[in-house]
């Protein structure tokens, strides 16, 4: 059954999921690790001894039965009795307890007993549900390395992780776990990224190429400067990630436990009134009234819905977390199901963030290579995508760099600062003073936006100083994904800060009809909030920091796990670790397929419980038939939340 009691069992699953995080290496013992569905199984087998002897020794028959309640039972009364002590509430556990020791009371030893089992069967499975999505997703911290060997001095000396800093250079053998993000400088290998990205084949690495924590060097072997060291790298914030994937509760389920708490008083008050009003209204006999109670009781109680949420959530949850997309908790997976409109950022989400200078334009004295070189040191501590690939065109045309001076930067706009005594500014076209807008400047930049280009501006003290254009490149899979969006009658939508001829041009190679740009980050969330009053749902889905308070205010947020910033990974509910735009599409059809076996867990739960006690009323129901009804109404609706465990591939999340 459902951890329905959040001081008892919610903080028993935490506490063990914090144990795991903080101890990866250790092994559940056997006896921890299926200690319920050992309990159903021990109490099965008394049940069925105490049934061969029922006719030879009465007492031993009992005494067999009572060890079955015993054994089977005591978990679930534990818990019971917490909720009833701690919170002074029942709950679904409590209910069956006093069920089965009402049947054994009015001699109804079998169908007590029985009752007993298949509660403690159909609880063993959901635990089963609720630790394969914790392996499934905690098992990434297994993975973490513990120690590095770090070149120094052309020596080689092993350190602890912790010990890595920024600059460091570490040697990876064959068949090493990459202890640090960073990127390789010498040698050539390939890198298995399963842990991280979800990619089954692994990725051929280079100098110059980006490798993360936690991935398996195959058979060369490798020098990779540490870019990331410690608790900032990619894995270590995944791993912070997981240990909140089952600490958000879809709302259904949240909904489900306040139902249940009232819904148990109701039973349990139906049950006494029962027991009282028939035997002086009716006639009936005290036991007449009794069994009828007692049948009541089983049939009434709601495990089956109650079970009808979380081991499909969970068993959702572990199936995309194989394969590259990280839900921070069962809410964002019914959230995504109800998606009416995705808006990408685009600089590094729809386009791979690696934008190449294609154009230098002098409008002073300057040459090309100067001019180039001057932009360069004024965006040398800037961080935007922009200002690195202006800074790696100039180091590949080999250019010395100076440290600006006075260095401001107007988010959203571009920077200012002092070079050599001489004020100058950077950014885009609005950024540049309106009285150095001249026709030719103006007429440059249409020009080179209406070929998708990126235009920033450069200006000092005597005007316009240059033109700097630069090109992003399209992500290889983001056509094919917003595509898919589009066939599940998904809106697509493109917010960003770039210059609306560079997004129109990007939109329209990706296929995107809605296009918002020279987006500030305020202006993206407004524009979110705006989207969100028309259409409900709206996910998001970014990588920058420009990108989180738009992330925090759309219904869902998606970020790009590898390269993503701290920010957005912190802000978003789901993690994109492959960065594979196609798999949204996959994500979102898994939150409706979910939801779609919720409901039918539900209605069909509800329906075996409306009917079972319509055949107690009506025509009479026999105890035995009504506990194989109610729970294998429970085991059923489990059963089915476990199919999501499988089949990965109809939601398209294989990728």
């Amino acid at each position: 059954m459902l951890a329905t009691t959040p001081t008892a069992k919610g903080y028993s699953d935490r506490k063990e999921l914090h144990q795991t995080a903080a101890r990866p290496r250790e092994r559940a013992a056997p006896i921890e690790r299926y200690g319920e569905g050992i309990a159903a199984l021990a109490s099965g087998l008394l049940i069925a001894a105490a049934w061969t002897l029922g006719g030879h020794s009465q007492a031993w028959s009992i005494a067999l039965y009572c060890a079955a309640f015993v054994v089977g039972g005591f978990a679930k009364a534990k818990e019971g009795l917490q909720t009833l002590f701690y919170e002074r509430d029942l709950d679904v556990n409590l209910l069956m307890i006093v069920a089965a020791v009402g049947a054994a009371g009015i001699g109804y030893w079998t169908e007590g007993a029985v009752l007993i089992f298949i509660f403690a069967l159909s609880g063993a499975l959901e635990t089963y549900t609720m630790d394969r999505s914790r392996r499934d997703i905690s098992s990434l911290m297994e993975l973490k390395p513990e120690t590095a060997v770090v070149l120094r001095d052309g020596a080689e000396a092993a350190v602890s992780v912790r010990e890595l800093e920024a600059g460091d250079l570490v040697v990876v053998k064959p068949g090493e776990r990459i202890p640090a993000d960073g990127v390789v400088v010498e040698g050539v290998s390939a890198v298995n990224q399963a842990s991280i990205t979800g990619e089954s084949v692994p990725a051929d690495k280079e100098p110059g190429d980006e490798v993360f924590a936690g991935t398996l060097n195959g058979q060369g072997a490798l020098i990779v400067e540490v870019t990331c060291p410690g608790e900032a790298s990619l894995f270590s914030r995944i791993i912070r990630l997981v240990q909140e994937a089952e600490s958000e509760k879809p709302v259904s389920q949240l909904f489900m436990e306040r139902f249940e708490r009232y819904y148990a008083r109701a039973v349990i008050l139906l049950s006494l009134l029962l027991i009282v009003l028939p035997p002086v209204a009716l006639g009936w006999t005290w036991q007449q009234a009794l069994y009828k109670a007692m049948v009541f009781l089983v049939v009434a109680s709601p495990c089956a819905l109650v079970a009808s949420i979380m081991p499909a959530v969970l068993s959702a949850i572990s199936s995309s977390a194989r394969r590259g997309m990280l839900f921070k908790g069962g809410a964002h997976l019914e959230n995504l199901g109800h998606t009416q409109v995705v808006a990408f950022d685009k600089t590094g989400t729809l386009t791979t963030g690696s934008p190449v200078v294609t154009d230098v334009i002098p409008l002073q004295d300057q040459g090309e290579n100067e001019l180039l070189r001057v932009a360069a040191s004024l965006e040398s501590l800037s961080e935007h995508p922009l200002a690195k690939a202006i800074v790696e065109a100039a180091r590949e045309r080999g250019l010395p760099l100076e440290r600006p001076a006075e260095f401001q930067a107007d988010t959203g706009w571009g920077l200012r600062a002092k070079l050599r005594g001489d004020a100058w500014k950077i950014g885009k076209p609005a950024y540049l003073d309106s009285r150095f807008a001249t026709e030719t400047v103006r007429e440059t930049i249409r020009r080179l936006e209406r070929a998708g280009k990126t235009v920033t501006v450069m200006q000092n003290d005597r005007g316009a100083a240059g033109i700097i254009a630069l090109r992003d490149r399209i992500r290889p899979e983001a056509k094919a994904a917003v595509a898919a969006l589009k066939r599940q009658g998904v809106k697509v939508a493109m917010l960003t800060g770039d210059q609306p001829g560079t997004a129109e041009a990007i939109a329209r190679e990706a296929g995107i009809d809605w296009v918002y740009a020279g987006l500030l980050p305020e202006d993206k969330t407004d524009k979110i909030k705006e989207l969100r009053q028309t259409y409900g749902y709206v996910t998001m889905v970014g990588d920058g920091v420009n990108d989180a308070p738009a992330l925090a205010t759309a219904t869902v947020g998606i970020a790009m796990g590898a390269g993503g910033s701290d920010a957005a990974l912190e802000t978003a509910g789901v993690v994109l670790l492959q960065n594979d735009l196609r798999k949204i599409a996959g994500a979102i059809a898994l939150g409706k397929r979910t939801m779609n076996i919720v409901k039918q867990n539900m209605a069909f739960a509800l329906g075996v419980i409306v009917l079972l006690i319509a055949a107690n009323f009506v025509q009479g129901l026999a105890l035995p038939l009504g506990v194989v009804g109610h729970e294998g109404s429970t085991i059923l609706v489990i059963l089915n939340g476990l199919r999501l465990l499988r089949s990965p591939d109809r939601t398209g999340l294989a990728g």
